[in-house]
Formats: C-alpha cells, sequence, structure tokens
C-alpha cells in the first residue's frame, strides 16, 4: 500500500483549500482514491463517504465554499485514520 503517496496528495490538496477555494472536483477525487485505496474502520468509511457525498451536493448545488468546508471535514478524518 502507497500511505506515504497517498497523505501527501490528501495534504497537499487540504492545504491548498484556502488558495484554490472553489476546486471541490479535486477534492471529491482525492476522496474517492483514498476511499478506494485505505484500509478504514467501518465507521471511518461511512463517515468520510457521507461527508464526500454532502460535499459533492453542496457543490452541484453551488454552495461552493459550504462544499470546500465539508470536504476538509472528510479529508481531516482521513489524514487522522492514517
Amino acid at each position: 500500500m502507497r500511505i506515504p503517496g497517498l497523505a501527501a496528495a490528501v495534504v497537499t490538496a487540504f492545504l491548498t483549500t484556502p488558495a484554490m477555494a472553489f476546486h471541490c472536483p479535486l477534492d471529491v477525487a482525492a476522496i474517492d482514491h483514498a476511499l478506494a485505496t485505505v484500509q478504514l474502520d467501518d465507521g471511518t468509511r461511512d463517515e468520510v463517504s457521507k461527508l464526500r457525498d454532502e460535499g459533492q451536493a453542496l457543490h452541484d448545488s453551488g454552495q461552493h465554499q459550504e462544499a470546500v468546508n465539508t470536504l476538509a471535514q472528510a479529508m481531516r478524518l482521513l489524514l487522522n485514520a492514517l
């Protein structure tokens, strides 16, 4: 498993959120990649998936800052699980 590379990608996406505030699709893609490659307990996986879906819905409805905030929560959970 390539956790260091994944961790770097998630950290980079998380840290660039303020600089590139409306890049929700990139955040969603990073979360999707992490969900597909990282072993998580069921509770964490469910919570990250829920936040990812909520962030996607917010993005789709034009609420970009709320989407960024929600997706950042999902990324924090992923980082804490590594």
